[in-house]
């Protein structure tokens, strides 16, 4: 089951399953109070989070999207990124974009995302600027 959450309710699994050896407060954004949070629900857990931000020029963009170890490739992120796109159109954003782990390249462009310029890094971790224009 998939519903909206608050910020706060993101941070247990974005720091488990994405910065497991950083801070906690290494997982949060300055904007996440501004931003819309769901989360995927097994049992009452959140399994699967993701965060949409959309600014005043009608352009998206989720972060600190993560899943649980046991619960990927089973579709619940598919379900969870599909309802970001909604609400990003919803919104009337423009487009959505994301910095996506390199290694999750493949999973984004299944969703008609484009790599838009070079790989970088976070840390010691390749990443890559995903985009879809609406």
């Amino acid at each position: 089951m998939i519903r909206s959450i608050t910020a706060a309710d993101t941070y247990p699994l974005r720091h488990q399953v994405l910065w497991p050896d950083q801070p906690l407060d290494f997982v949060k954004v300055p904007e996440d109070e501004k931003g819309l949070h769901f989360g995927y629900f097994v049992d009452n857990q959140p399994v699967s989070v993701i965060s949409l931000f959309v600014d005043d020029y009608r352009v998206a963009r989720f972060r600190k999207f993560a899943t649980h170890p046991d619960f990927q490739r089973q579709g619940l992120g598919s379900a969870l990124l599909e309802i970001v796109f909604e609400r990003a159109v919803e919104l009337q954003a423009t487009r959505i974009w994301c910095d996506a782990r390199l290694d999750a390249k493949p999973f984004y462009e299944r969703f008609g995302m484009k790599q838009e310029g070079a790989p970088f890094f976070k840390g010691d971790i390749p990443y890559v600027k995903m985009d879809l224009v609406f």
